[in-house]
C-alpha cells in the first residue's frame, strides 16, 4: 500500500479503477491503515507464537522453548515477513488493489480497536511536537517535476520531453537571455531614402519590422507586411502612409521572465515587443517565436541555418560566433558555461578579462579554454572554444 505510486494511483481513480479508488480511500488516513494492519499482523504473529510454544513444549519439554522460537523465527521472517513484503513492494498494484478489499471491511469491522490505538499513538507522538494530519497531498517542486521528466526514459518520447523541460525552464529565463540584440534588429529607419527602405522591405524574410526615426532609441512603432502590401496595392508607398499604418510599438522590460512574457504576450495580442533596460534603451527584440523555441526548439530549417553560430573542427574543438548565447552553446554541446553574468560569449571573455583585447588572446575559464580568432569594431567576432579533459585524481590521494 505504501509502495504505490500516488499519481498513478490518482490517474487510476480519474480513470474509474474499483480497487485504486478504496486503496486511495485507505491512504486518505496512513494512520488508520497501518493500524489495522499492524493490529492482525501481530495478533497472528503473537497468536502462533504461543500455539508453537504450547505444542513445543508438550514435545520436548523445556528445551521446546528455544526450538519453537528458532524455528518460528524462520517461517515468519521467510513466508511472512521478507518474502510476501519483497514481492508487494515489486508489484504494489497487483498486491494493493485485491487488499483494499479486504482491509475495508476489516478496518470498520475492528474501528474502535484501532481508535483507541491510533488516539494513544497519536498522543505519544505528540509529546515529541509531532501533529497528526489527515492533510497527505504530495506536491512536487519544479525541480523534483524536472527529474521526474528526465528520468521518463522510453515512457515519453524525446521531444516531448525536451518540451515539458522547456516549459518549466520558462520561469527561470528572462527576455534578456533570449532577445536579438540591437545590432542585430533588422528594423526601417525613415531617415533613409525610400529607394532604400523599398529595396530592404522587398528583401527581408520578418513578418513585422520595427520603425525608427535615425535610432532605433526612437521607436515610432511596427510595421506589419500585410499593412505594406495594401500600401503597395494602392499604389500610395510613402513615409508618411507608413507611418499610417503602423502600431504602437510594445515596450518589454529586460528582466521579465518568459513565462510572464508569454502571458503578457497572450494578453496583449501582441507578437512582437522592443525590450528596454532600467534607463529606457532599446537594447533588442524579443517575438512571440522566440518563446515557443524556447519550448518546441527550431519552428523552421531556415531559422537553424541562420542561426548556425558553433561549427565543430577535426581536432575536437569549435569555431564559436561571439555574438552566439551561451544558454544556447550549453544546450548544443552539453556543457556548463556560467550563465550568471554575461549573456554571449563575446561578453563572458570580456569580462573575465575587464578590457576588450588589442589582439587575439587565449584564456582559461573552468574547465574550456578559449582562443579569440577575430576581434573587430570593440567586439569578439569569432572564439575556438574546446572542453578540457581534467586528469581524475586517485581517490587515495
Amino acid at each position: 500500500m505504501m509502495s504505490l505510486n500516488r499519481y498513478r494511483l490518482r490517474h487510476l481513480v480519474k480513470n474509474k479503477n474499483h480497487g485504486a479508488r478504496k486503496a486511495s480511500k485507505l491512504l486518505e488516513r496512513p494512520d488508520r491503515l497501518i493500524g489495522v494492519i499492524l493490529i492482525g499482523n501481530n495478533f497472528v504473529n503473537i497468536l502462533a507464537s504461543a500455539i508453537a510454544t504450547v505444542v513445543a513444549t508438550r514435545i520436548w519439554g523445556d528445551a521446546g522453548i528455544a526450538i519453537a522460537t528458532a524455528l518460528l523465527t524462520l517461517v515468519i521472517l521467510i513466508f511472512a515477513e521478507v518474502s510476501p513484503k519483497t514481492l508487494a513492494a515489486m508489484y504494489p498494484e497487483k498486491i494493493a488493489f485485491p487488499a483494499s478489499y479486504l482491509l475495508t471491511p476489516l478496518l470498520k469491522l475492528i474501528y474502535p480497536l484501532v481508535w483507541i490505538v491510533n488516539g494513544i499513538t497519536n498522543g505519544f507522538l505528540r509529546l515529541f511536537g509531532i501533529k497528526m494530519s489527515g492533510d497527505n497531498n504530495h506536491h512536487l517542486s519544479t525541480e523534483e517535476l524536472r527529474t521526474l521528466v528526465n528520468e521518463a526514459g522510453a515512457l515519453l518520447p524525446q521531444s516531448n520531453q525536451s518540451m515539458l523541460l522547456g516549459v518549466l525552464e520558462l520561469n527561470e529565463v528572462t527576455v534578456n537571455d533570449i532577445m536579438i540584440p540591437r545590432n542585430e534588429v533588422e528594423g526601417i529607419d525613415l531617415e533613409d531614402d525610400l529607394d532604400k527602405i523599398l529595396e530592404q522591405l522587398s528583401t527581408t524574410s520578418h513578418t513585422r519590422l520595427p520603425v525608427f526615426q535615425g535610432d532605433i532609441n526612437r521607436v515610432v512603432g511596427v510595421l506589419h507586411m500585410r499593412n505594406l502590401a495594401q500600401l503597395i496595392q494602392q499604389d500610395r508607398l510613402t513615409k508618411p502612409a507608413i507611418l499610417q499604418v503602423i502600431h504602437e510599438a510594445y515596450f518589454v522590460p529586460e528582466s521579465t521572465p518568459l513565462q510572464t512574457q508569454l502571458l503578457n504576450f497572450q494578453g496583449q495580442s501582441r507578437r512582437l515587443g522592443v525590450v528596454v533596460d532600467e534607463y529606457g534603451d532599446v537594447q533588442g527584440i524579443v517575438t512571440l517565436e522566440d518563446i515557443l523555441e524556447e519550448i518546441v526548439g527550431e519552428l523552421s530549417n531556415q531559422n537553424k541555418e541562420e542561426n548556425q553560430d558553433i561549427h565543430e573542427q577535426e581536432d575536437g574543438s569549435y569555431f564559436i560566433e561571439g555574438t552566439a548565447y551561451i544558454r544556447d552553446v550549453n544546450k548544443s554541446l552539453d556543457w556548463d558555461l556560467p550563465t550568471d553574468g554575461p549573456k554571449t560569449i563575446n561578453g563572458l571573455i570580456t569580462e573575465t578579462l575587464e578590457s576588450i583585447p588589442d589582439a587575439n588572446v587565449c584564456i582559461e575559464l573552468n574547465d574550456y579554454r578559449m582562443e579569440t580568432l577575430q576581434i573587430s569594431d570593440n567586439l569578439i567576432k569569432s572564439v575556438r572554444m574546446r572542453r578540457m579533459e581534467r586528469p581524475q585524481q586517485d581517490p587515495e590521494d
